[in-house]
């Protein structure tokens, strides 16, 4: 049995369902639908981590985070990727300006990945050396130029889209891209009766729009808190061993892992998967982390930290098949092995 939480704990864990619900309500004046993907990218915004959205145009993606950003009040940028888009145009550059005494001095000019939220748009569309330019921003909340270390704003997200249907002129995001993102999120078709709600809201001359209900200073209090919800060494356990299942040839691989795995989900999945569901479990209102919450994130916060085989791509099977399974074959509570007398 977990300890009983304090009262200090339990008023800003109301608090933190308090603030979640209204920056939740706030986008959904905007957003019709789409619930679990809002839910997994608050989920991202209160862990401290970027969200991958994939989609067909049209879904909403971009609006998306462009609501986010009118909810918060943090600094909002829009980068279009495209196919010559360079690394200076996303981080910035040099520039050689005159001093006032006359003398030719270089000065840097940040670029558009100095703000708080970051739109990184069709970002499939940019080179490999253009995308490559996000990966220290994205891990160390920095970008070096010219030898200077330059500091990002706190806190620091990217909320980047791509388009999974349209392969002329993209490029693949690295696997080491890809791992930086804490949630890849795949946004479906809206229902028909979310339709008839936005034909209602768009074609009636409604602009509705989401008011601020949040500042960066009490979101890093959020995040904080999400640190201190409790995780049981078993549950805990559980996480490791749900990732440890998609290493093809390992102790704990499946028989599906095996078939249709190539490579296996690095150690940042099983931070992602213990954090998330912390949120899950804050939501529910509870301090201490339940198998269920694990399962809850356990699709998007693996599906695209797997890589999979040439026989899984020939059949037609997405990763998200071979982790469905991956998970029905790992059990709750860990095997006892016992070691064999010769």
């Amino acid at each position: 049995m977990s300890p009983a939480p304090s009262e200090s704990m339990e008023a800003r864990a109301l608090e933190f369902r308090t603030r979640y619900n209204q920056v939740k309500s706030e986008i959904s004046k905007v957003i019709v639908g789409h619930d679990e993907i809002v839910h997994g990218v608050l989920t991202c915004l209160f862990i401290g981590g970027h969200a991958l959205l994939e989609g067909v145009p049209g879904l909403g993606k971009t609006l998306l985070v462009r609501t986010l950003a009118d909810a918060l009040s943090l600094d909002f940028n829009r980068i279009q990727f495209t196919p010559d888009l360079m690394p200076a145009d996303i981080i910035g550059t040099n520039i050689v300006m005159e001093a006032p005494d006359g003398r030719r001095v270089f000065e840097f000019q940040p670029g558009p990945i100095f703000s708080q939220i970051v739109l990184a748009d069709e970002i499939n569309r940019a080179t490999p050396k253009t995308q490559s330019a996000l990966l220290e921003a994205m891990q160390e909340h920095s970008v070096t130029v010219g030898g200077h270390i330059h500091r990002l704003k706190e806190p620091f997200f990217v909320m980047a889209t791509q388009n999974p249907i349209e392969q002329e002129g993209t490029y693949p995001l690295p696997e080491a891209q890809l791992d930086r993102f804490l949630f890849k999120l795949i946004v479906g078709y809206s229902t028909r009766d979310e339709l008839v709600t936005i034909l209602d809201r768009t074609t009636r001359g409604d602009h509705p729009r989401a008011e601020k209900s949040m500042d960066g200073e009490t979101l890093i209090g959020f995040q904080n808190l999400v640190r201190e919800v409790i995780i049981a060494p078993h549950v805990q356990d559980y996480a490791i061993r749900l990732a440890l299942a998609t290493h093809p040839q390992g102790p704990y691989a499946a028989d599906v892992t095996n078939q249709y795995i190539r490579w296996g989900s690095s150690p940042r999945g099983v931070q992602t998967l213990v954090l998330a569901a912390k949120v899950r479990a804050l939501l529910d209102g509870r301090y201490n982390v339940s198998f269920e919450d694990l399962r809850r994130v356990y699709l998007p916060g693996l599906r695209h930290r797997v890589l999979l085989n040439f026989e899984a791509q020939a059949e037609g099977i997405d990763p998200d098949e071979v982790l469905l399974k991956v998970l029905e074959s790992v059990p709750e509570k860990a095997e006892v092995r016992t070691a064999t007398v010769a």
